[in-house]
């Protein structure tokens, strides 16, 4: 695999992909005009922010030493030499650039107030791990994930379709947020023993193993309660056919719980995006079964 490929961290993607999906079809009752172009340009938008906050985090974690030989998992490429710092510091600013445009492009089709969103993703992105007060080593990773890569990736992609916002996509950004945050939990379980060592005090660090465990547990289990105040505002029983997914979810649980070293936890995260990504699938379904999602393309 290609360095530059390895380094976007290719299992991470369907966490943007979901929630644009989502976004787009949840927009509002119908009568509503899909507009392509800006779900392009959405879809753009998250996935450009993940490969770029995946990039910065393995730059800035690379040249503070947090990575190290001991760290299990898939490896980083600079901390093992087949980056360059200042290459991967060049790619996260290509990425940002790429993230840049295509949200001015939507801006300018949507509305200038969405610049703002745009400028406070980037901030999170470089604060992840980067700057003097990293906030992913503070506790707060889960919190920007759930916050950008569920409610502002899901309702900001069906704000730019018909440049409203409406309680049905707000309520199925939760799920997406919900998944969002157990790929990351999976992520820092996995290196509590090395993030221990060199001081990066996730909020996995701070819970422990066994905590941590359950964590996963409540946010898998919460994404599939989630699906019911979703079909509650849709007005339609199709909308709990995300629930069919649940057995995917329950797997990655198990192998969570069942996970009694770090190696083991690695086939999870591909787990628990294959939960979120069918969870998003049949959702995008139901709604477009039930006519909530745009499914006419706009003159």
């Amino acid at each position: 695999m290609h360095p530059y490929l390895e380094a976007a961290r290719p299992r991470t993607l369907p966490a943007a992909v979901a929630p644009v999906a989502v976004g787009t079809l949840a927009a509002a009752a119908p009568p509503v005009q899909l507009r392509p172009e800006r779900a392009v340009l959405a879809l753009v938008v998250a996935l450009a922010l993940q490969v770029a906050v995946n990039y910065a985090n393995d730059y800035f974690d690379g040249v503070k030493g947090v990575d190290t030989e001991q760290r299990t998992g898939p490896r980083r490429a600079v901390a093992s030499g087949l980056i360059a710092p200042k290459a991967m510091l060049r790619a996260t600013v290509v990425a940002l650039g790429v993230a840049g445009l295509a949200g001015l492009a939507l801006a300018a089709l949507a509305g200038w107030e969405l610049l703002l969103i745009g400028v406070l993703a980037i901030v999170a992105t470089l604060g992840y791990s980067g700057g003097p007060k990293p906030y992913a080593s503070a506790g707060l990773g889960e919190v920007m994930v759930f916050v950008f890569f569920g409610l502002v990736a899901t309702t900001g992609s069906a704000y730019v379709q018909d440049e409203r916002l409406t309680l049905l996509p707000v309520l199925a950004s939760v799920p997406m947020g919900l998944f969002a945050v157990a790929l990351l939990v999976v992520n820092n379980l996995r290196d509590i023993p090395t993030d221990r060592l060199v001081g990066k005090v996730t909020l996995a660090v701070t819970l422990g193993p066994a905590r941590t465990r359950v964590l996963f547990a409540t946010l898998v289990a919460g994404a599939y309660l989630a699906a019911v105040p979703v079909a509650v505002a849709g007005g339609s029983a199709w909308l709990l056919a995300p629930i069919v997914s649940a057995p995917a979810g329950l797997g990655a649980v198990a192998a969570v719980r069942g996970a009694t070293e770090p190696a083991a936890l690695i086939p999870v995260l591909q787990r628990t995006a294959l939960a979120q990504g069918l969870y998003a699938a049949l959702l995008v379904a139901a709604l477009l079964v039930t006519g909530l999602g745009g499914v006419e393309a706009a003159r």
